[in-house]
């Protein structure tokens, strides 16, 4: 590689940029909608809105619009503690099940005796409906409903006659109620009844006034729900069979909030009415306009922070689900993929707001009393995939939800540590619900994972090293210390290799109950490795850094099997046929990076074998998964491969593949999850930025498919923002934000730039990078 060094780079900096165009500017030349010109028939062409705590999905019917609403605490259940009190009693003899080859008696012995209590887990709830009865309508022109990203609203228009009706709905953060407004543009044409329903079998609904309030009691729990609308219109409102009936108007907005008497996994002491009254009180005498512009404001403050733009070739004039229909067809489209890297930040935002819990596997969104796979929180990797384009996409704060949600796992495992393990620290496994159920659900051959401590405090770590921020460092520090604590206890000196190694595990979600699977030990090196690091930064924790220090290279090693490829557990066993969606043991390679082409090249080698094996089909998220692995193996062009399966059309069976894209672009596992929207965009940020290994690649994996765009706002590890631009697939310009005046080092193909740097100031490169 070229090297300019420090010596050099300050008379290269702005001076050479000046000739050059402004990444920036141009990066915001796109406008991001879905749009469509027939209404939602099925859920998965709905729209969605949230606030990261009420959300909803809006079909855009014409003769009646339904918006089905959630609230992200209606849970099933009530607080419980899931851990299976003395199940450490019988952890040696599963061990020594293991060691002897006896799966299966080891597996009977485990869900007999080490599983939680009770052993499945519960639903996430739908709240309720809101309907829209427009008589009359039934002859219309004209119709177009669409989805704004870039302003979080949801608009349906169209003419009946001469009179032309629209409705924007969004879902407010600031004021914390599902805005929906309607109009006509013509004096007194606007007539609709409006109501709430709800699928819950115990129910209550109370009409008055201008207001209809809905109450849901969950019928397998503790729970119960309060949701209010108010109409405020210029028109006349009235009260007919347990509806509103608006008439003569020309304009009329409907405000709802929900709550429920959760207030956390230990606590259902809230109360809901009060909650929903106070919120639409604080609406009162307050404008549309003003509602919807706080709303704009305060979400594009995140949104507006970074743009991406690879061109468009005119095909963004088409209807989305015509062109996901393309996508499969002909792969050119390079508007619909920085349509998707915003349409999963949208969703983020939508999700995941400061002070909100977590979006589950379905996100804010699900329709079901009974949603596949109880819609939880699945953490040996469908919660942690949700969060992987956050630090990367400018989306920082969206990050806190999952830290608050670890704090809760702290507490509930800590106890399942002791009762599990007679270990202390904290864990969890495979699966959560809202009550921070820590223990092993389901079935022992695959619900006794024991990752999901170490993977979570990775994004403590990951958010650190994104902001440099040593408060919130030292704040979320004894999270990931005590996950460490566990390990250290739980680790389990192997009699055959002398390898520390964990056991009982899974290798998620194949293989079934066994010893020594290989991410279970890429994971402990993980955490390990950054709590040291963390100790010397903050000056905590000398003695036990050093306890770790002494563990870590006893902890068994990735291995290379006798196919070549890296082996998914300590026993060289993979089958090279095996095409499952899972591909855990690659966890070094990403989101880790243990595994990389500097420092472990035969390992990255055996690595690209693993993921040959298994293939390019697979279920929505895992193809999502493979997008990033293939960047991180700067095959660009395979990458995008990938993406053209998961953005072709769900639904047509003569695909013949499980993965893609539903109408709305949310991702089929099938059915949704929410993940693969979150994964995939990571990747193809992940083609055109890595900063994982101390430094800042650009363009590393930049397929052939997309030769011309720029980015902005798109943020690296060490406290970095950067916008840059490329043409014909070389790049153009860089600029660089050092927000904490950290030494930065950029690469691009076989030049190095390596400069110090002062908080708060932006360096410029134009075509140094790219001269021989």
């Amino acid at each position: 590689m070229q090297h300019i060094t420090k010596g050099i780079q300050i008379g290269l900096l702005c001076v050479l940029f000046s000739f050059c165009s402004n990444p920036k500017e141009k990066a915001k030349k796109d406008h991001f909608k879905l749009f469509y010109t027939v209404s939602a028939e099925k859920w998965t062409e709905a729209l969605p809105v949230g606030n990261g705590s009420l959300g909803a999905m809006i079909y855009g019917g014409v003769e009646k619009e339904h918006i089905q609403f959630n609230e992200e605490t209606l849970w099933e259940g009530k607080p419980h503690d899931y851990a299976h009190k003395d199940a450490y009693k019988y952890l040696d003899t599963i061990r020594q099940l293991l060691a002897d080859g006896k799966q299966n008696e080891a597996t009977k012995l485990a869900n007999k005796e080490f599983m939680s209590v009770p052993l499945r887990q519960i639903h996430y709830q739908p709240f309720g409906d809101l309907y829209i009865d427009f008589q009359g309508h039934e002859n219309y022109s004209g119709y177009i409903r669409d989805l704004d990203i870039e302003n979080a609203i949801a608009t349906v228009s169209y003419k009946v006659d001469d009179v032309k009706y629209k409705r924007e709905v969004f879902s407010s953060f600031p004021d914390q109620a599902m805005v929906v407004h309607l109009t006509a543009n013509q004096s007194k044409a606007l007539h609709f009844e409006i109501w709430l329903d709800a699928i819950h079998e115990d129910k209550q609904l109370i009409t008055n006034g201008n207001s209809q309030t809905l109450g849901v009691k969950i019928k397998d729990g503790v729970l119960k729900g309060i949701s209010t609308i108010k109409v405020d219109t210029d028109g006349v409102v009235k009260v007919e069979d347990g509806k509103l009936k608006i008439a003569e108007a020309s304009k009329a907005t409907v405000y709802l909030s929900a709550a429920t008497n959760y207030v956390n996994f230990n606590d259902v002491s809230a109360n809901p009415n009060q909650i929903v009254k106070e919120s639409l009180s604080k609406l009162e005498g307050t404008a549309y306009e003003q509602i919807k512009e706080s709303h704009i404001k305060d979400y594009q403050t995140l949104y507006n922070r970074f743009q991406i733009d690879f061109g468009d070739n005119g095909k963004s004039k088409l209807t989305t689900d015509k062109r996901i229909f393309d996508f499969w067809k002909n792969a050119d489209d390079p508007q619909l993929i920085s349509l998707y890297v915003q349409y999963a930040r949208y969703l983020t935002i939508a999700s995941s707001r400061p002070g909100t819990k977590p979006p589950t596997l379905q996100g804010l969104w699900n329709d079901k009393i009974k949603p596949p796979w109880f819609s939880s929180y699945t953490t040996n990797i469908n919660l942690e995939m949700n969060y992987w384009p956050v630090e990367v996409a400018n989306l920082s704060e969206c990050h806190e939800p999952l830290f608050d949600f670890i704090e809760d796992l702290s507490k509930t495992g800590e106890n399942v540590s002791k009762e599990h393990y007679d270990a202390k620290g904290w864990i969890v496994h495979h699966n959560v619900d809202i009550w921070r159920g820590a223990a092993p659900v389901n079935n022992a051959n695959h619900g006794i994972w024991l990752g999901g401590g170490a993977w979570l405090c990775s994004h403590i770590w990951e958010h650190y090293l994104f902001t440099k921020d040593e408060k919130f460092l030292k704040e979320r520090y004894p999270l990931m210390k005590e996950a460490a604590v566990f390990y250290a206890d739980f680790l389990y000196e192997d009699p055959k290799t002398g390898y520390l190694i964990s056991t009982p595990s899974n290798s998620p979600e194949i293989g079934g109950l066994v010893s020594a699977p290989t991410m279970d030990h890429q994971l402990i090196r993980a955490l390990f490795r950054s709590v040291v690091v963390a100790s010397n930064i903050l000056g905590e924790d000398e003695s036990f850094s050093k306890k770790l220090q002494a563990m870590i290279p006893k902890i068994a090693p990735n291995k290379i099997g006798k196919h070549g490829q890296l082996q998914e557990w300590l026993e060289d066993k993979d089958d090279p046929n095996s095409h499952h969606r899972h591909v855990s043991h690659l966890w070094a390679v990403y989101p880790g990076n243990e595994i990389n082409y500097e420092e472990t090249p035969d390992l990255m080698k055996a690595a690209k074998q693993s993921l040959e094996y298994r293939g390019d089909n697979g279920t929505g998220w895992s193809l999502a998964w493979k997008v990033d692995f293939w960047a991180r193996f700067k095959d660009g062009n395979r990458a995008y491969k990938l993406l053209n399966i998961l953005l072709s059309p769900a639904e047509i069976p003569e695909r013949k593949i499980r993965g893609g894209s539903y109408p709305n672009l949310f991702d089929a596992h099938p059915p949704f999850q929410i993940d693969g929207n979150f994964g995939a965009a990571a990747g193809i940020i992940e083609m055109l930025i890595q900063s994982h290994l101390g430094k800042i690649e650009i363009l590393p994996a930049l397929p052939d498919a997309l030769p011309n765009g720029n980015i902005s706002g798109v943020c690296a590890r060490g406290g970095f923002e950067l916008a840059f631009e490329w043409k014909n697939g070389v790049l153009k310009s860089v600029e660089v934000l050092s927000k904490n005046g950290e030494k930065c080092t950029l690469v691009y193909k076989d030049k190095v730039i390596e400069f110090d740097t002062e908080s708060g100031q932006t360096y410029k490169f134009d075509e140094l990078l790219n001269k021989k």
